[in-house]
């Protein structure tokens, strides 16, 4: 029997199941992930709010359908081939998925990583056979500028960067956004999306509004380091989103409002998500769910459905300080 959480917003209108023969490696499907709607941290809520949860990609978040964008681009283009080196900088999703891309495809694979982000991506990107650089200062540009060092001294190496790239942007405009959509019969009326490269946002952003005027875009963001708000980037513990900078593809146009979260509500709503709703979640999603509960709230919702991305699961992230058992499921003798 499925858990209570997984009722589906419209089943008849979801992607059908994948069926037919095993895939071939490289053609592991990615994307026509769930969607579902929660019932009980919301229960209260005016409007109805909907999680699409990308942690049923190939290595567990949305970033599987950023990667496969980015090297197919390469490809097209010419620049990826045989002896080829992939160089990204990344706090640890889209380079657990270039990395899966890269042993399947045949090249090797340099990231650069934040020192501060957690040791279980950088476990998990060995594990897979990345080559992997620690960075310091704590957020992601100094990662983003060792990464293109590391291009400028090595012929061989390739630079895939995911806050430049149209590629980001375009796979959700055509596959996420669609698949939203369909899921939910064109009943969405807000979307709500953190922001680290701004792909997330604005691909799907455009891509709704194509079909329908009046959905309400909200940009997530740490409370912290307000960028996108026209503040100071500052330390914060939202991994995934508040890269330090205004990402070239974040398209301020779009968006209706930017809502800052502490790291405390986001934690906080983390642990609801598994607690209440059996879904285990990333930091970032505790962020983008709180953000989407807020905006719930509000008298102006009642009766709409917000959808939020889930981006990838809690698996990566037990070791923080912050998402250890908040009083609840304590191991005994």
């Amino acid at each position: 029997m499925r858990a209570a959480y997984q009722q589906d917003i419209r089943p008849a209108s979801l992607p059908p199941p994948r069926r037919g023969p095993p895939s071939q490696g490289d053609d592991n499907p990615v994307g026509g992930t769930p969607l579902v709607e929660l019932k009980r941290v919301t229960a209260r809520l005016a409007g109805r709010v909907a999680v699409k949860l990308e942690s049923r990609n190939p290595t567990g978040s949305v970033k599987d359908r950023v990667a496969t964008a980015l090297v197919d681009e390469a490809e097209a283009r010419g620049e990826l081939r045989a002896g080829s080196t992939i160089v990204a900088a990344t706090s640890g999703n889209t380079g657990l998925a270039l990395a899966r891309i890269a042993a399947l495809r045949g090249y090797r694979v340099r990231l650069t990583i934040p020192e501060d982000w957690c040791h279980e991506r950088i476990a998990l990107l060995l594990y897979l056979g990345a080559d992997v650089i620690v960075t310091g200062g704590g957020d992601m540009k100094a990662a983003a500028d060792r990464a293109r060092a590391l291009v400028t001294a090595d012929r061989s190496a390739v630079l895939l960067d995911q806050f430049a790239s149209e590629a980001n942007r375009e796979i959700h405009r055509t596959t996420t956004a669609d698949e939203i959509w369909s899921s939910t019969g064109g009943e969405v009326g807000a979307f709500v999306a953190g922001v680290g490269t701004g792909g997330t946002i604005t691909g799907v952003s455009l891509g709704l509004r194509a079909r329908k005027r009046g959905i309400h875009i909200v940009a997530v963001e740490p409370a912290s380091s307000p960028v996108l708000s026209g503040g100071k980037a500052g330390r914060h513990g939202i991994q995934g989103i508040g890269a330090g900078f205004v990402p070239p593809l974040f398209q301020r146009g779009l968006v209706d409002e930017i809502v800052g979260v502490s790291d405390e509500d986001a934690f906080e709503w983390t642990h609801r998500l598994a607690r209440e709703e059996g879904i285990l979640a990333g930091v970032s999603s505790g962020a983008a769910v709180c953000a989407a509960a807020a905006l719930a709230s509000r008298v102006e919702m009642a009766g709409r459905l917000i959808v939020t991305i889930v981006s990838d699961s809690a698996e990566r992230y037990v070791l923080a300080p912050r998402l250890e058992s908040p009083g609840r499921g304590r191991r005994r003798p």
